[in-house]
């Protein structure tokens, strides 16, 4: 899930500048002679300039500027011809003597001078014959040079670290002819999104599919990061699509710089980028992976340095500055954001053997323990200077959703041993299900929100992963109600379908009522947008690896069949504005979210389980998968549960 719920705005760009030679006719190639002579009468009259100042300037020695702290001094004098004795007497070390050096040290001064003039003049002389290109060409050498280095210096070797025993990565080949072409459709849809991403946005963070140009958000400051590539390769990797997944890698390798004066999401770029990128180093064990997360990680820590360790929504990538964002109750961090860190930054510990990141996480969750929480729901806002809650606003969806889930999966990565997260999940969703799980008139199961002390009849389409969740967490629920939350996932299921089905376009709203004789449906225009979200096909695929019931995979065929019909065009996919018309009108993003979770569920929903099974693998909310890490392998100590 990529949550808050914000649209992505459309960033304007001016045209490139060309710079080729294209841009300069054959003729103009080389500087005309007369510009050739005023440029080296500018420099030579600079040189001269500096050169005559100093003749100009105060006498130097008035000023001792040559002195550098060897001002008059009594020494004492020992007179060597009587045998070395020491006679008493001191002499004067100054005046005379000081005269004399400073005198040598101007003219060494003024010779030097004059040698650097000749040899800056003679070096304009020889940059002024080369032709703009070679110019050009050189300093892009040099840079290219200070990269490298830079390169080098970042690029510090990882300790080794035992890989967790990875099961499932290159398989689930389905018997039936009828689901494998299926899976062999969504892995089509999959390339042509990429193909295209590759032809008209490659590098930038998405694609403008029918303007055909990149696109990108604040989501992810003003740099091509190349969201939609890193967010891709681990689809690319488990569909078998080797050759694009080296494009990404080679891009990656060469191009992916976190060194930008760049403005950034911290909750984004942890689940989109960390969390891509330490699931494509699992699944191909290609170390520049690991390297790159880890540089990426160190650029988000100072995002921490706040009064109560609650990071700040947002971080300078160069700066280091944070701040929040400017609509979030007084200046407050959200749940959400800085509630989804910890299986990342857990796996950043163990893979580096530096407990920095763990214990940034724990930290979090040790400081909300210790919170009261009105009627036991957690609030969407927390001040990171203060450690209050903002308003009371309490929502399973958008700002609050990603926070319960990883609760639960911080229990199922550490392969069912940290309880303190067990117990916080399971004290919350009792919570959520007393205060916001209702069933409407029509007998849909839906979860509201909670706002200013009661209870608004509305579900994001971002709250569908919750059937889902309480699938996933049903074992090892307490009280032996494991049946209990395999039924409450499907209900929540039917509802989210249900969404779906009642519409023109068979794609769910961003948000849907249950008011009166409305159920399931949008009313206002502005949530009637369906942006190629995917929480309700990963509902879909938990509730079918738990219960095998065929009608997941038949609503599943249903969505893929309305994506491809409705939001494909010729040059990748789009959202559309309004689910409920028959001629809606585009959006023109692809999100990079569509081929890193809505494709990858869609193909496991017509896989067979072992491909990525749910013993070994966790999926963080951008449906990276990361292994479960196993007591013999971990090698975390802060917290009891892993000793």
């Amino acid at each position: 899930m990529t949550t808050p719920a914000l649209l992505p705005l459309s960033g304007r760009r001016l045209p490139p500048l060309n710079l080729g030679a294209s841009a300069f006719p054959h003729h103009r190639a080389t500087l005309r002679l007369s510009e050739k002579f005023i440029l080296l009468l500018i420099l030579s009259a600079f040189i001269t300039l500096c050169f005559g100042a100093f003749f100009f300037l105060p006498d130097s020695s008035k000023h001792k500027r040559f002195d550098l702290g060897l001002e008059d001094v009594l020494i004492p004098h020992v007179d060597t011809s009587k045998g070395g004795k020491n006679l008493g007497g001191f002499l004067i070390h100054g005046q005379g003597h000081d005269e004399h050096r400073h005198r040598e040290e101007e003219e060494r001064l003024r010779n030097k001078i004059r040698a650097d003039h000749e040899k800056a003049l003679e070096e304009a002389k020889e940059k002024l014959k080369k032709s703009r290109d070679e110019i050009q060409a050189e300093i892009q050498t040099e840079k290219n040079k200070v990269v490298q280095e830079l390169k080098k210096k970042d690029s510090k070797p990882l300790p080794p670290v035992p890989l967790p025993n990875l099961i499932g990565i290159n398989s689930g080949e389905p018997a039936d002819p009828d689901i494998r072409e299926k899976r062999n459709k969504i892995k089509e849809m999959m390339k042509h999104a990429w193909d295209n991403y590759r032809q008209y946005g490659w590098g930038h963070n998405e694609l403008k599919p029918i303007a055909r140009k990149g696109h990108s958000t604040n989501i992810f400051g003003n740099s091509q990061m190349g969201a939609t590539i890193v967010d891709a390769l681990d689809t690319l990797y488990i569909m078998g699509l080797h050759d694009e997944f080296r494009e990404g890698q080679e891009w990656i390798d060469k191009n992916l710089d976190f060194s930008v004066n760049s403005e950034v999401s911290v909750f984004e770029v942890n689940i989109r980028f960390i969390g891509g990128l330490l699931a494509a180093y699992y699944l191909s064990g290609q170390e520049v992976f690991k390297i790159k997360a880890v540089q990426l990680a160190g650029k988000l820590l100072p995002a921490f340095n706040t009064p109560t360790g609650i990071p700040w929504a947002m971080v300078n990538l160069k700066s280091g500055v944070g701040r929040n964002w400017g609509w979030a109750s007084a200046g407050s961090s959200i749940l959400a954001e800085f509630g989804t860190l910890h299986m990342e930054f857990v796996h950043l510990s163990y893979l580096t053997g530096d407990p920095v990141y763990y214990n940034k996480v724990m930290h979090i969750r040790k400081l909300l323990q210790k919170m009261d929480r009105p009627n036991g729901l957690y609030p969407n806002y927390l001040n990171p200077r203060t450690g209050r809650w903002g308003q009371h606003h309490t929502s399973v969806g958008g700002l609050g959703d990603s926070f319960y889930e990883y609760l639960l999966k911080a229990w199922l990565m550490s392969d069912k041993t940290d309880m303190e997260a067990r117990k916080m999940y399971d004290d919350a969703i009792e919570a959520i299900e007393k205060h916001l799980i209702r069933k409407s008139n029509g007998g849909l199961t839906f979860i509201g929100e909670w706002k200013n002390g009661h209870l608004e009849r509305k579900m994001g389409h971002l709250t569908c992963f919750a059937g889902g969740m309480f699938a996933l967490g049903a074992d090892g629920s307490r009280d032996d109600k494991a049946g209990h939350y395999l039924q409450l996932g499907a209900e929540i299921a039917h509802t989210c379908h249900e969404s779906y089905d009642r519409t023109t376009l068979k794609l769910g709203p961003e948000a849907f009522k249950f008011d009166g004789g409305v159920e399931a449906v949008a009313v206002r225009q502005n949530e009637k947008y369906y942006i190629l979200r995917p929480e309700v096909i990963e509902t879909y695929w938990y509730m079918w690896r738990f219960t095998h019931d065929p009608k997941y995979r038949q609503w599943g065929w249903e969505a893929t069949q309305a994506i491809d019909k409705y939001c494909r065009v010729s040059g990748g996919f789009s959202g559309v504005k309004d689910v409920y018309s028959s001629s809606p009108t585009y959006d023109d993003v692809q999100q990079s979210f569509f081929l890193a979770e809505t494709l990858k569920y869609l193909y496991l929903l017509f896989s067979n389980d072992d491909l990525l099974p749910l013993d070994n693998w966790v999926f963080n909310t951008e449906a990276h998968p990361l292994p479960v890490l196993h007591l013999a392998n971990t090698t975390l100590s802060g917290n009891p549960a892993y000793r």
